[in-house]
C-alpha cells in the first residue's frame, strides 16, 4: 500500500499515533555523519522515514535514504531500535516513532544538490558539533551510533 501514513492520517486526523520508522548512519572519510535539513521543521535529522505497509525496517531505510539524500545505500549493520519520544509536527500531527537504526554504506546515487518536498539540504557533521536536531530520539540515535562505531573500530 503506497503512502500508508497519509491513509492512516485521513482516518485519524492529528490524533497521536504510533508509527514505525527507519534511518541510516552514513559516515564520510573524516568520520562525520550525514544529516538532512528538513522542509517541515527546518532542523536536522537522519535520512530515513516511515515504513510503508509490508516493508521491513531495512527496506524502508534503503528507500527513504535515497528519497531524503539522493544516495543509494546498503545495510552494513543494525545498530538498535528506539522507542522513546514523540514528534510534534507543524501541521498538528503527533507521533510516537519506533525507529530502527542502521549503519549504511553508499553504493550509488549522488548527494542532493537541490531542495525536495522533504529535504532542504544534506550535509556531513562531526558527532560533537551537531546542528539543531528534530527531537531527542534523533539525538539518542546519534549518540548510540557514535558509541556503536567507536566499539567496532
Amino acid at each position: 500500500m503506497a503512502d500508508y501514513v497519509h491513509e492512516i492520517r485521513k482516518l485519524v486526523g492529528h490524533r497521536p499515533i504510533i508509527l514505525n520508522t527507519a534511518a541510516g548512519i552514513l559516515l564520510n572519510d573524516a568520520g562525520e555523519v550525514l544529516l538532512n535539513e528538513r522542509v517541515d521543521t527546518h532542523n536536522w535529522s537522519l535520512p530515513g522515514g516511515y515504513l510503508e505497509y509490508g516493508e521491513t525496517y531495512a527496506q524502508a531505510c534503503v528507500r527513504e535514504y535515497k528519497e531524503d539524500s539522493g544516495v543509494e545505500v546498503a545495510i552494513k549493520a543494525r545498530i538498535d531500535i528506539f522507542d522513546v519520544g514523540e514528534v510534534h509536527y507543524p501541521n498538528g500531527d503527533i507521533t510516537q516513532t519506533i525507529s530502527g537504526l542502521f549503519l549504511v554504506e553508499q553504493v550509488g546515487g549522488q548527494f542532493l544538490q537541490h531542495e525536495t518536498d522533504e529535504t532542504l539540504s544534506v550535509e556531513f557533521f562531526p558527532f560533537d558539533k551537531l546542528p539543531p536536531l528534530l527531537n531527542q530520539q534523533t539525538a539518542d540515535m546519534l549518540a548510540a551510533a557514535n558509541n556503536f562505531i567507536n566499539r567496532n573500530k
